[in-house]
């Protein structure tokens, strides 16, 4: 079962705002089991509106559309949808009782642009919109379901978990997809593709294997399709069990989460805490860090030791360490990190400590060197990095980097 996804909007065209809807829905058809085949944005331009779903049409057997709802003049969706379909657009009572109620509630005129809200084409259902004046349009016609919902984001997800997916669950027979997803760190693409290109040779025809990389990090997302539920999660968990025992010295998580939340839950799980003394990476592992729930369990906090003189104040690097190594360097990133472990009182610490960029560099430590340290009680371990010259990346880049060292340096024991 195939799903396109087209949303609405020269807002979108013109990067005025970022398309997360097409993100949320296709996260949602895929755990019903319905698979997109592609996602398009077209402007508020009628013709190219009728292009879109006449071809849509032609390549799935679902059309979800958002936005161009609205009551103004450039939100153009019902009226070309009338056309696209052939009908005309009238009055739907429970559409405008809604409008009417929205407006009751907060004591508002209702204007006659917002009466308009409550006509649709006259071919549709009608889904009830809880959160907005713009009702969802259903639509099933020769064989193609086409659902028409609003671009605001949370009227979206409210209409699609309320009404749309219940529908389309009752409404198709819709085979079972299932995801199981390995956190690698580490290790580039191409060489975990050599490392268990065997086994990727040997998975059966309704078994895909993707690989998904990011800044030192690659996620193998092993995909099972079809009808037999218990037959697809013992082959998918046979074979991830089998690329997990191939490449263990670089598996993080064998869940689709991040580096950190894997790290925090087994930080947590063993009673374990950390600190961070951050300089290059201007409070970013922090801020990876506390994103999650519950991270305070973990988590005790640090510093962002910028200068060189919150590295001696705050986390006792020695002057002489300083003067005589400079602040990027081996040696003050490990009294940067065990300063962190006796100051902050954790049983694991990071440091950091670089040249983001894309100024600052000199001959011997040119932009993108960093230094990163680890340590418990009982070993530090530090290592130097050379990135390039864009700073986000640098950023970005030690961040991932100083999370599986510690993720290492936590499983060592094992």
């Amino acid at each position: 079962m195939l799903a396109e996804i087209i949303t609405i909007g020269d807002e979108i065209l013109i990067g005025q705002i970022v398309d997360t809807n097409s993100a949320w829905i296709a996260r949602e058809l895929n755990n019903i089991g319905i698979r997109v085949k592609q996602i398009s944005s077209v402007s508020d331009d009628r013709k190219h509106i009728l292009t879109a779903l006449k071809e849509a049409s032609q390549r799935a057997d679902v059309v979800l559309i958002t936005g161009g709802l609205g009551p103004t003049k450039d939100d153009i969706t019902k009226k070309t949808l009338a056309d696209y379909f052939g009908v005309q657009l009238i009055e739907n009572k429970d559409a405008l009782d809604n409008v009417l109620n929205i407006f009751s509630r907060y004591n508002q005129p209702m204007l006659d642009v917002n009466r308009l809200q409550a006509q649709v084409p006259e071919n549709c259902e009608v889904l009830l919109n809880k959160n907005g004046t713009a009702p969802g349009m259903w639509f099933n016609v020769t064989g193609t379901i086409y659902v028409s919902m609003p671009g605001v984001p949370h009227e979206m997800m409210y209409m699609m978990e309320g009404s749309v997916i219940p529908k389309l669950k009752s409404t198709l027979k819709l085979p079972f997809i299932i995801h199981k997803t390995i956190l690698t760190v580490g290790e580039g693409e191409s060489y975990l593709a050599e490392r268990i290109a065997d086994i990727e040779d040997a998975l059966p025809p309704y078994i895909k294997l993707a690989y998904l990389p990011k800044l030192g990090q690659v996620r193998l997302r092993l995909s099972a399709y079809g009808e037999d539920e218990v037959l697809l999660n013992d082959n998918i968990n046979e074979f991830a069990a089998r690329i997990v025992e191939r490449v263990k010295n670089v598996v993080a998580a064998q869940e689709d989460i991040t580096i950190e939340k894997a790290i925090l839950n087994y930080m947590e799980q063993n009673h374990l805490t950390l600190s961070i003394a951050e300089s290059c990476t201007g409070g970013y592992i922090s801020h990876l860090i506390t994103q999650h729930p519950g991270s305070s369990k973990v988590f005790f906090g640090g510093t962002v030791s910028y200068s060189n003189e919150l590295k001696e104040d705050i986390l006792g690097v020695k002057v002489e360490t300083i003067q005589q190594f400079g602040a990027v360097s081996n040696e003050t990133v490990v009294e940067m990190v065990e300063g962190a472990l006796l100051n902050f009182k954790s049983d694991y610490a990071i440091a950091i400590t670089g040249i983001a960029g894309p100024d600052g560099g000199t001959p011997d430590k040119p932009v993108g060197t960093v230094w990163i340290a680890v340590a418990n009680a009982d070993k530090t371990i530090a290592k130097k990095l050379t990135f390039g010259n864009k700073r986000q990346q640098n950023i970005e880049r030690s961040a991932i980097s100083a999370l599986n060292m510690l993720n290492t340096l936590l499983h060592e024991k094992q």
